[in-house]
Formats: structure tokens, sequence, C-alpha cells
């Protein structure tokens, strides 16, 4: 066995005099776990809220939406999704829609909302993403009325449930003015919740025949959900499509559209780590303090070593190596702390969000290894270099002057 590994082993296996000095390094692995554990859910958290966050948006804008310019009605929707399939293969799905305001009339109350008929193969439906009540069926009309989905906050407000009916009026459409408002009747058929209380109060699905019924626009569509393969290609689809298309279309990316969302959600990833590293920092400097307060104590033994012919190397490598183990068990206890809450809250959703404040209901947390292999590597480097300043103060003490402090 390396002198250095055995000398470091009896040291911290000693007995003797150990009670301030175990208080220190206790205190020291205490400070390195919890400094450890906080970064890393603070960045499983701030990964969570990224990407359900995207995973929300995409459910309502996809990842491309494709607009007539100036709100022009698209005559020709089947010439265009044929065009974009044949010229663009990272498109996955490209589903047409038609979007306008609404109101909707219930025996309880009144209320504006944003009517969107759907293809019910459409892929970034939230209708049927996030069912919560009822089913699913846009197509099969129910009691002579045509079925329609809303969202659960709105659905709460109006005070309806499944197999209700209500009433929508049209506000203008592609051939209406507002003075040739049109009514149709509708029977709640499903009631879905994404925790976005934005869109849960205001976004009501229904089929896409339905809605150009409704408005009066024919084969026309506003606009097109599309999806892709590789979001790196957004930005270049996003200005190749139109080319393609030709007027009036043009795109808007979902970062486009939520512009501030996502630069919040960048400002708290660049910041955050850091602010919270600082906690590890200050964790770590507790090494120097529990290293410098144990060498003080195993003066005479270092003294002996040293006399015995124990080189500085070797003597400089035994409080390393004691060091970098306090760092080690402090960021393993840390990596199970973490993983440990962020396994009861992802289990058993114990905190709770306003969902108009922070577009979901439960704080998201999201796993993975990048995040413990990050921390734990910058939490054991800095272990390292604060271990250094205490372990060659030990190996540069001369040994006389070490025995005459001992005595």
């Amino acid at each position: 066995m390396n002198l250095s590994y055995f000398i470091a082993g009896r040291f911290l296996r000693s007995r003797r005099n150990r009670g301030f000095i175990s208080f220190i390094t206790f205190f020291a692995v205490v400070g390195i776990t919890v400094g450890v554990a906080a970064l890393i859910i603070t960045l499983s958290i701030l990964r969570g809220f990224e990407n359900t966050i995207k995973e929300n948006i995409i459910g309502f804008t996809a990842h491309l939406q494709i607009y007539g310019f100036q709100n022009q009605a698209l005559t020709t929707p089947e010439a265009s999704v044929r065009k974009v399939r044949e010229r663009f293969p990272e498109v996955r799905s490209m589903s047409p829609y038609v979007s306008r305001e609404a109101m909707i009339r219930t025996d309880r109350g009144i209320d504006g909302v944003l009517l969107k008929g759907i293809e019910p193969s459409a892929v970034s439906s939230p209708a049927a993403r996030y069912l919560v009540k009822g089913s699913y069926d846009l197509e099969r009309p129910v009691e002579g009325s045509a079925p329609v989905i809303l969202g659960k906050r709105l659905a709460e407000r109006l005070g309806v449930s499944v197999g209700d009916p209500v009433l929508v009026f049209a506000l203008g459409g592609y051939s209406l003015t507002l003075s040739q408002t049109r009514i149709m009747k509708f029977r709640v058929t499903g009631i879905y919740e994404t925790g976005m209380e934005e869109y849960d109060a205001s976004y009501v699905y229904v089929h896409l025949n339905n809605a150009q019924k409704l408005f009066q626009y024919g084969n026309a569509v506003t606009g097109f959900d599309v999806l892709v393969g590789d979001l790196n290609r957004l930005s270049v689809l996003s200005r190749e499509i139109p080319e393609a298309l030709g007027y009036p279309h043009y795109t808007r990316t979902m970062f486009q559209l939520y512009r501030n969302l996502f630069s919040w959600i960048d400002l708290q990833k660049s910041q955050i780590p850091i602010l919270l590293g600082l906690i590890i920092v200050v964790a770590t400097v507790n090494i120097i303090g529990a290293l410098l307060m144990m060498v003080m104590e195993k003066t005479k033994e270092i003294a002996v070593l040293r006399t015995l012919g124990a080189t500085r190397t070797t003597v400089n490598r035994v409080f390393l190596l004691q060091g970098m183990f306090i760092g080690a068990v402090g960021t393993l206890l840390g990596n199970g702390l973490a993983y440990g809450l962020c396994w009861i809250e992802q289990t058993y959703r114990l905190i709770s969000l306003p969902a108009g404040v922070y577009y979901m209901t439960h704080v998201p947390i999201e796993l993975h290894w990048l995040n413990f292999g990050l921390v734990s590597g910058a939490a054991l480097l800095l272990c390292y270099l604060c271990s250094l300043l205490p372990s060659r103060f030990a190996a540069k003490s001369d040994p006389v002057s070490l025995l005459r402090f001992a005595t």
C-alpha cells in the first residue's frame, strides 16, 4: 500500500483528541453536501422549467406557424401542404387550422375566447395531449350539436362540464363583418388542462370543418402548425418555407412568438448557477480550516514522519488525500440528497405553483446525469484546490520546530 494512503487512513481513523477536529470536519462535509445538493436541485428545476414551458408552448403554437400576411386567409391549403412536404423533408407534421376570436355563452355566463378549428389528427393539439375529462372526439356530433373541447379554467368560469351545451358567436370572418354575427351550437365533449392558465382560460377547440362553416371560410384556413425534426433548422426553415410558398405566406417560430419567455429562462440559467456556485466555494473553503486544524493537531506525528525520512511530497500527499476524502464524501452525500429530494417532488408533487404566473401547476424537475456530473466535478476540483494550501504548509514545516512546538 502507498505510504501516503496508509498514513492518511490512520489519521482519519485515529480516535485520540478528535473532538474539535471531528466537529470542524463534520461541518466541512455538511457544507459541501448542502452546496452540491442545492446546485443540482436548482439546475434540475431550471431544466424542468425550460422543457415544460417548451412542451406547453409547442402544444399551442407548434415549432413553426405559417400565417397569412395581415391575417389574410390562405385559400389553397392542400397545395401548400403538398409543396412543403415535397421540398422540406425536415417537416414532420403540417396541420391546417382556422383561428378566430369568438364569444362563448352558457346559462351561467359569457366570455371571449379564441376558437381554433383543427383536424382531429393534428399532432400538436393540446386538446388531445392534456385531456383530463371526457373524450377527444371532434368529429361525431352529440345530440345534434357540434363537439367542442374547452380548457379547465374556462369551463370553471362558465360553469360547464362534459355534455353541457354552449353557444358560440363568430365575431367576423373571411366573408363576415361584425354586424353579420353567426351563431353555432356546440356541446362539450372534453376538457383539457395544460397548467398554463392563460391558455386554459381562453382556447377552445372544434373540428376544422365546423370552424370554416362558422366563420364562412369555405376551404380556406388561417394558418398551419408545423413540427420539425431538428430544432436547429428552425430559423432556416422559417425563411425558406415562405419563399417557397410565396405571398401572402409568412412564418414565425416559437422562439419569436415567446421571445420574452425564453429570454427569461436563459437569464435564469446564466445567473442562478453562478450565484449558487458560491455556496460550494464557501463550503470548500471550510476544508482549509479543517485541514489546518488537523495539521496543528498532528504536529508531533508530522515531525516524527519527517525525522524518520518521510519526504515533503509524502506529507503533502497525506493531507491532500484527507481534503479530497472530505470533498468526496460531501459530494456523494450531496448527490444522494439532491436525487432523493427531486424524486420526492417528482413523485408526490408537494410544491404547487400559481399557473397564472409560472405557466404550470407544480415545480417541474428533470433529472439529468449531466447536472450531477458537472456539479460533482466542480465540487471535487474546488476541494482539491482548497486542500493545496494546508497540505503544503504541513509539508514545508521544519521538523525541529514542530517537535519543539509539540512538546
